[in-house]
């Protein structure tokens, strides 16, 4: 019989569709679409300057490209600002931008050059200190990299993109890893498990002391708190 993810069938809070809620728009935010309906956001130069990157493959952006656009950027592709600016472009695959992506994204950015996107790496940062913001960002990374072949992610991919964005801000994070590094029976980790185990580093106090064994988290997660006090934490 296989085994459940999820406790008692209780009813799934985050089991939407896979389409990713759409970017809460600050107030910051609505600045720059007010710089972008300027007249100062020029949709030819932001064309051209996306095939300066395209590597002759046409509408699309490839790895290569990427490489080149994050040295021009100054940014390594593994840097969180990178994931921002693909959420505010909504782009479906990682380490590619459509060209239709590239202009929406960067539209609303305001930005039709390098310079002008430099200017902003400061602003794609600061809207993950907005909880909600840093939430959508969290649930479409996990579409954001999945092989597109499969409902799931793979839990080395997984493992990636919690590091990129939960390594700095959940105390839990080395133990979970470390977790999922010795358990041998999570081959992927599903979008219940991913969507909670954010809820769970926001709610959970690290010394486990509200955590409730009768709560509604996933077996991962409660398998993970029982391995946490194996080890003495």
């Amino acid at each position: 019989m296989p085994r459940s993810t999820r406790k008692r069938g209780l009813n799934d809070a985050f089991s939407s569709a896979a389409e990713p809620p759409a970017p809460k728009v600050t107030c910051i935010q609505a600045a720059f679409q007010r710089v972008a309906r300027s007249g100062d956001f020029s949709q030819r130069r932001c064309t051209a300057w996306f095939h300066e990157y395209t590597c002759g493959a046409g509408t699309s952006l490839g790895p290569d490209g990427m490489e080149k656009f994050c040295q021009d950027l100054g940014v390594e592709p593994e840097n969180i600002v990178m994931l921002v600016l693909a959420w505010q472009m909504n782009a479906s695959q990682m380490g590619y931008f459509s060209e239709p992506e590239w202009i929406f994204g960067l539209s609303r950015l305001g930005c039709d050059s390098i310079t002008k996107l430099r200017g902003r790496l400061g602003f794609l940062r600061d809207i993950l200190s907005d909880p909600e913001n840093f939430k959508s960002i969290y649930r479409y990374a996990f579409d954001f990299a999945r092989n597109k072949n499969q409902k799931n992610l793979d839990l080395d991919t997984a493992k990636g993109m919690m590091a990129l964005l939960l390594a700095k801000i959940w105390p839990l994070h080395e133990q979970f890893q470390q977790f999922l590094d010795f358990q041998k029976h999570y081959k992927v980790i599903n979008r219940d498990q991913w969507c909670n185990i954010l809820e769970f580093s926001r709610s959970i106090k690290p010394d486990l002391s509200n955590y409730d064994e009768d709560g509604a988290w996933p077996v991962l997660l409660d398998e993970f708190v029982a391995w946490l006090k194996t080890q003495g934490c």
